[in-house]
């Protein structure tokens, strides 16, 4: 699985999703066992335009989550439509993976 996160300085998960600049992309194995990060990616927006939330989601298009603070309301639902899991949370990278990656495996643990 691979995982996008919208940080600013690569430590954090700090942005919202429409103002994300900046991507870390993490792999993550379906056990949840191994995280792996990939690369950081950068996301080039016009001065001055709004609504650029979709050269994010472009970015990203091979990923299957993304992380970030917030997302609006057109954001996610083109989050949504793109087939990609949304999941609000802030916090040092690790924590947060750490956290998805927990929930990820209880969810798919039998009962």
């Amino acid at each position: 699985m691979r995982i996008a996160v919208a940080s600013s300085n690569g430590k954090d998960v700090d942005l919202h999703f429409g103002k994300a600049r900046s991507i870390c992309i993490f792999d993550f194995d379906e056990d949840g066992n191994n995280k792996t990060f990939v690369e950081r990616r950068t996301v080039e927006f016009e001065p001055g335009a709004k609504h650029q939330w979709m050269k994010t989601l472009n970015t990203i298009d091979d990923c299957d989550v993304v992380i970030c603070v917030q997302a609006g309301f057109k954001s996610k639902f083109g989050i949504e439509e793109a087939g990609l899991k949304l999941v609000q949370d802030e916090g040092p990278i690790d924590e947060v993976l750490n956290r998805y990656i927990e929930h990820y495996k209880f969810m798919k643990s039998p009962l």
